[in-house]
C-alpha cells in the first residue's frame, strides 16, 4: 500500500529536525508576544480617562513595553521566515534528487511511454509548487495554532459569555474551507496533469520544428496546442473558482462574529460589565482569532496545487525499477565476446507477439550483420543483449554466463553502442567524446578521433576540442554529430560493439572511411550490426534476415545471394534501375 501524500511529505521534512524546532521556537515567541499586545492596548485605553485626564504615569509604560513588544516579534518572526524558507529549500532539493535518482532506474519502456515533457514538469514546474505550498504551509500552520490558542485564552478571560459566541460563528469556516478544498484539490489535479501534456507536446514542436515546417504542420499544431491550452484554462479556472470562494465566504462569517462581539459588547460595557479598554482588547483578539483561519484557507489554492503536484512526482518515484540484478550476479570483465539467444521470446504488448522462441549461436571475434524489414526485430534483438528490455522467456549467454546473473553496469560498460539517433550534450568536444570514458587524456581523445575520421573536422571548429557544442549538438552537422558519437564508442574500446545504423548520417565518400575504422574495431571483437545498406555488409561473417521477429535465412553474402530467397530480393532492390 502507497504511503499517504502527506505522511511522505513529513517524512522528508523529519530530516530537518533542527529547522523546524527552529521555526516552531521562533513562530512561539512571535505569535505569543503579539497575543499579549491586544491586552496592553486595552489596559492603555483605559488610562485615558477622558477629555484632559490621561494617566500619563502608567500610559507610556504600557507603550514602551508594546513597541518592544512588536520590535521583539517581528525579529522572531524574520528568524522563523529564514529558517522555514531553508527547510523548504532542503525538503524540495531532496524530492528533485529523489526523483531523478529514481528516473535513472526507470526501464527504457517507461521513456518510450511517457511524454518526456511530462517527465521534465514533474521534476520542475511540480517540484517548485510543492516548495511554494511547504514554504507557506509550515509558517501559517504553526502560527496559526499557536494564535487560535492564545487568544482564545484571553478571550475567555476577558468575557466567556461572547467568547462562546465567537466560538460557535467561526467554526462554520473550517466546514465552509473543507467543502471547496474537497472540490478544488480535483481541479488542481486536472490542471497539473494538463500542464504536464501542454509540457511534453510543446517539447515536442520545439524539438521537431525541422519536420514541423517541412510537412506544413504549423496550423495543425497550433490548434492542437490550442485545444490543450482550453483544458488547461478550463481546469485552471474552476481551481480558482473554487479556492477564490473560501477567502471572502470565511471573510464574511468572521466579519459577523465581529459585529456581534462590538453589540454585544457594547451592551455589556452600558451595564457596566466590561470597560472600553476589556472591549477594544476582545475586539482585537477576535480579529486575531480569525485572521489565521483566514490566511489558511486563502492560501488553500496553493496548498491544495502543492499536493497535487506531490502526488505527481509520488507517482513517478513510485513507478517499477529496472528488475533487480541477483546478489550473486558478478561482473563482466573482457568477455570473449560469445553470444547465445536459448529459446528466447519476446513482445512489447502482451497481444502482439514479436520474437517468438529465437535460437541463436554468435562465435567470438564474428561480424554478424542483421537485415530485415521495418518492424521486424532488428534492434530488439540488441536492446535485448543490452537489457534496455528484459525477454518474456528463454535466455541469452555471454560467455557462458546468463546475462541475468551479471550485473548490468558491468554488461554495458562492456558493449560499445552507436545509434542512428546521435545525441550531444551541451560541453566541450572533449567531454562529449570522453562521456564514456571521463579519466580519458586529450592525447587518447585525439587518437580516437583521428580514427573515426572526426579529427580534420574537429580541427577546424573555433577552439578545437575545446569547442563548446550547444544544446544536442545545434551547431554541428548531422553527419559531425554521427562521427563524434562514434568517437566515443571508439575511445571506450569496448570487447562487444553493437551498430544500428550508425553511419546513416554519413555522406558515401566518409562512410566509406568510417567503414575501414569500423573494420579496424571490429578486429578481435564480437560486433552487431544492423544496416539498411546492405552494401556496407558484405564482409559480415554472418548475415542474419529477419522477418517478423524470426530469422528466416542465415549465412553470408555470397551463400544468401545464391539462395536467391529474401536477401536476394532485398539487395538488389537497393540496385535496381
Amino acid at each position: 500500500m502507497k504511503k499517504s501524500t502527506l505522511r511522505r511529505i513529513w517524512i522528508y521534512m523529519g530530516k530537518y529536525k533542527i529547522n523546524l524546532i527552529g521555526v516552531l521556537i521562533c513562530s512561539f515567541f512571535s505569535n505569543t508576544l503579539l497575543i499579549f499586545a491586544p491586552l496592553l492596548t486595552g489596559k492603555a485605553i483605559d488610562k485615558i480617562i477622558g477629555p484632559s485626564n490621561v494617566d500619563f504615569s502608567g500610559l507610556i509604560p504600557l507603550i514602551s513595553i508594546l513597541l518592544a513588544l512588536y520590535l521583539t516579534s517581528s525579529l522572531f518572526q524574520w528568524f522563523m521566515s529564514i529558517l522555514s524558507n531553508v527547510a523548504a529549500s532542503h525538503i524540495t532539493k531532496d524530492i528533485r534528487k529523489d526523483a531523478f535518482d529514481h528516473l535513472n532506474t526507470l526501464p527504457l519502456k517507461f521513456f518510450d511511454q511517457t511524454a518526456h515533457g511530462d517527465i521534465i514538469s514533474k521534476l520542475t514546474n511540480d517540484i517548485d509548487a510543492i516548495s511554494e505550498g511547504l514554504f507557506q504551509g509550515i509558517t501559517q500552520v504553526l502560527s496559526a495554532a499557536i494564535i487560535i490558542t492564545g487568544c482564545f485564552g484571553f478571550m475567555l478571560a476577558i468575557n466567556p459569555f461572547i467568547t462562546m459566541i465567537v466560538l460557535i460563528i467561526t467554526p462554520l469556516c473550517f466546514f465552509i474551507a473543507s467543502f471547496i478544498a474537497k472540490q478544488s484539490k480535483k481541479m488542481f489535479s486536472n490542471q497539473s496533469k494538463t500542464v504536464g501534456e501542454l509540457n511534453g507536446y510543446v517539447e515536442e514542436m520545439i524539438g521537431n520544428q525541422k519536420v514541423v515546417k517541412a510537412f506544413g504542420y504549423e496550423n495543425r499544431s497550433l490548434e492542437a496546442f490550442k485545444k490543450m491550452n482550453e483544458e488547461l484554462y478550463h481546469w485552471g479556472q474552476k481551481a480558482q473558482w473554487y479556492s477564490s470562494l473560501t477567502n471572502p465566504t470565511t471573510r464574511l462569517i468572521n466579519n459577523t462574529a465581529y459585529v456581534a462581539v462590538t453589540v454585544i459588547g457594547g451592551l455589556l460595557a452600558i451595564a457596566g460589565h466590561l470597560s472600553v479598554g476589556n472591549i477594544a482588547s476582545f475586539l482585537t483578539y477576535s480579529n486575531q482569532f480569525a485572521k489565521p483561519i483566514n490566511e489558511i484557507t486563502s492560501l488553500s489554492s496553493q496548498i491544495q496545487s502543492a499536493f497535487a503536484s506531490a502526488e505527481r512526482v509520488f507517482a513517478l518515484i513510485d513507478e517499477e525499477s529496472e528488475a533487480k540484478v541477483l546478489e550473486s550476479a558478478k561482473e563482466i570483465n573482457n568477455p570473449r565476446g560469445s553470444v547465445e539467444f536459448k529459446k528466447v521470446s519476446f513482445s512489447y504488448r502482451p497481444d502482439v507477439p514479436l520474437i517468438k522462441e529465437l535460437d541463436l549461436s554468435v562465435k567470438p571475434t564474428n561480424m554478424i550483420a542483421i537485415v530485415g524489414p521495418t518492424g521486424s526485430g532488428k534492434t530488439t534483438l540488441v536492446n535485448l543483449i543490452m537489457r534496455f528490455y528484459d525477454v518474456n522467456s528463454g535466455n541469452i549467454i555471454i560467455d557462458g554466463d546468463s546475462i541475468y546473473n551479471v550485473t548490468r553496469e558491468s554488461l554495458r560498460q562492456s558493449i560499445g553502442m552507436v545509434l542512428q539517433e546521435s545525441w550531444l550534450f551541451k560541453g566541450t568536444v572533449a567531454e562529449n567524446v570522453a562521456y564514456g570514458k571521463p579519466e580519458a587524456t586529450r592525447n587518447e581523445i585525439i587518437n580516437a578521433a583521428k580514427e573515426s575520421m572526426a579529427h580534420s573536422f574537429i580541427k577546424r571548429l573555433p577552439k578545437g576540442y575545446d569547442t563548446e557544442i550547444t544544446e544536442d549538438g545545434g551547431n554541428l552537422s548531422q553527419g559531425q554529430k554521427q562521427l563524434l558519437t562514434i568517437t566515443r564508442v571508439m575511445l571506450t574500446n569496448p570487447s562487444i560493439l553493437i551498430l544500428d545504423e550508425a553511419t546513416s548520417n554519413i555522406d558515401t565518400r566518409t562512410e566509406i572511411k568510417i567503414q575501414k575504422a569500423f573494420s579496424k574495431m571490429m578486429e578481435g571483437r564480437t560486433s552487431f550490426v544492423i544496416a539498411h545498406r546492405l552494401s556496407t555488409i558484405r564482409e559480415a561473417d554472418v548475415i542474419l534476415v529477419l522477418k517478423d521477429g524470426d530469422i528466416i535465412e542465415k549465412g553470408n553474402h555470397e551463400e544468401l545471394l545464391k539462395k536467391k530467397g529474401f536477401y536476394y530480393t532485398m539487395y538488389h532492390s537497393q540496385f535496381a534501375e
